[in-house]
C-alpha cells in the first residue's frame, strides 16, 4: 500500500491486488459485500492517518477506482468545516472500475521492447503518451478481445509499472505520440 498527499485535505492510496489478497479481499469481495468493504476502508483510513500524521475527522469523501489487474487508487478528500464534533468520522464512497490498462516505462526504449513482445501475442493496439518524464502505454479493453489479459499484463509488468494516472489526464495534459495502433506503428519504424 502506497500513501502520498495530494493537497492540504487530499490524499491517494494505491493498492495492488496482492495488498488486497494480503488483507483478505477479492475483487469480487469489493462489489458485493459492503460489510468488509467498510472495514477495509475504515482501517485504510486510520492506517493513512498514522503514516500521514494527520487527525480523521468530519467527513472523509472517498473515491475507489478500479483497475484492471493492477488494484486500486483511492482518492480521499477530508472536509472538516461543516463538523464540530471531533470525533465524528463520516465516510462517503464512490467505487469506479475502469476498462483501461495503462503502464508507465521509464525509457522510451522499454516501449519498443515490449511492443515486440505484445506483437507476438497478436497485439497491435495501443496509445502512447509523453507526460511529466514517463512515457505510458494505454490499452483499451476493446483491443484485448480473445487475448490471455494475465499474460499480457506479465509483459507488460518485465518493461513497466503499473500506472495509476488517468486517461482523460493523459489525453488533455499528456503529449499524445501514438493515438493508436501503437505497437504496429513501433514495429513498423523500429523493426523493419
Amino acid at each position: 500500500m502506497r500513501i502520498e498527499w495530494i493537497s492540504a485535505n487530499q490524499f491517494s492510496i494505491y493498492l495492488t491486488f496482492d495488498d488486497l489478497v494480503e488483507r483478505g479481499f477479492t475483487e469480487e469481495d469489493l462489489w458485493h459485500d459492503a460489510t468488509s468493504v467498510q472495514n477495509l476502508f475504515s482501517d485504510m483510513m486510520y492506517e493513512a492517518s498514522s503514516e500521514l500524521g494527520f487527525e480523521l475527522e468530519g467527513m472523509l469523501l472517498v473515491q475507489v477506482h478500479l483497475m484492471q489487474s493492477q488494484g486500486m487508487h483511492i482518492i480521499v478528500t477530508q472536509q472538516l468545516e461543516d463538523f464540530d464534533d471531533e470525533d465524528y468520522v463520516e465516510m462517503k464512497v464512490t467505487l469506479d472500475e475502469s476498462k483501461e490498462l495503462i503502464f508507465a516505462f521509464a525509457e522510451f526504449e522499454d516501449i519498443i521492447q515490449v511492443s515486440s513482445n505484445l506483437q507476438a501475442m497478436a497485439f497491435d493496439g495501443g496509445k502512447v503518451y509523453y507526460y511529466h518524464d514517463y512515457y505510458y502505454m494505454l490499452l483499451d479493453d476493446d483491443e484485448l478481445n480473445e487475448l490471455n489479459k494475465e499474460n499480457l499484463i506479465a509483459i507488460m509488468a518485465e518493461y513497466s509499472q503499473p500506472s495509476i494516472i488517468t486517461s482523460h489526464r493523459l489525453e488533455e495534459y499528456g503529449k499524445c505520440i501514438y493515438p493508436s495502433h501503437a505497437v504496429k506503428n513501433i514495429i513498423e519504424q523500429f523493426y523493419k
